[in-house]
């Protein structure tokens, strides 16, 4: 009778698993936050995170910061592996089920890599981009190769129709599992056009609908307190929503 019961409910558990495969449900706890995990942009500037990551400390949240390798211009497959990683050794130093991550820049393809490539559908609960080079890449890196002929390796990455950018856009944007938000600024001169930021499936907010006018260009993103307004929206234990517009 005991190995009946076991065996029902294996079945029942196979079967639920097979259809959560199907439907595409999410396998998170969205009513959780956890620790967040936040990555920087290309070059690796860890202290252009500062006030947000001071932001989210002030309410209570755990966050750590991916340090960059090699200066953050190597291989931006290499810095998802890293990511897989530090995300696992936060959870088991938190006993968190999900963590919540913030890609800011190049970090936000970083961060699609690690949850479309990697394990991170299964753990992270809600992705916030901001101003990240997902379609176009930037123009930046194109000037760069024609001026030099060539440049770092996740500059080469971030140049338009890239051979990662292009994979990376060829299936689904914004794989089932985490809830996802952009941020993007019309201001931005990095990341061209805008919205080359933005991202089907996804909560996307333009900086300028909330304050129009807004002059908040790329480096302004993770320090401008409308954007942390929307990490507000985003990361909290309710649904993702945009804040209400205001400067």
């Amino acid at each position: 009778m005991l190995g009946a019961l076991v065996v029902a409910a294996l079945v029942a558990l196979v079967a639920w698993v097979g259809l959560r495969a199907v439907l595409g449900g999410p396998s998170v706890d969205q009513g959780t936050p956890g620790p967040v995990v936040a990555v920087t942009g290309y070059g690796g500037r860890v202290a252009a995170l500062d006030p947000l990551v001071q932001r989210l400390r002030d309410q209570g949240r755990d966050v750590v910061v991916l340090q960059p390798a090699g200066g953050g211009t190597g291989d931006l497959r290499d810095e998802a592996a890293r990511l897989a990683t530090l995300v696992e050794e936060t959870r088991e130093r938190t006993g968190a089920a999900s963590v919540d991550l913030v890609g800011y820049s190049a970090g936000g393809v970083v961060v699609r890599l690690y949850v479309r490539d990697g394990s991170g559908a299964d753990v992270v609960r809600r992705v916030v981009t901001l101003g990240s080079p997902h379609h176009h890449g930037t123009d930046v890196a194109e000037l760069a190769v024609e001026a030099a002929g060539t440049c770092p390796t996740a500059c080469e990455q971030l140049v338009p129709d890239s051979d990662l950018l292009r994979e990376l856009n060829a299936g689904d944007e914004t794989p089932e599992g985490p809830q996802w938000a952009t941020v993007r600024s019309d201001a931005d001169r990095v990341v061209t056009p805008t919205g080359s930021a933005a991202l089907e499936g996804a909560r996307n907010v333009l900086v300028q609908d909330l304050c129009p006018g807004a002059e908040v260009q790329h480096d302004d993103l993770p320090a401008d307190t409308r954007v942390g307004r929307v990490l507000d929206g985003a990361l909290g234990a309710g649904p993702v929503v945009a804040p209400e517009p205001g400067c």
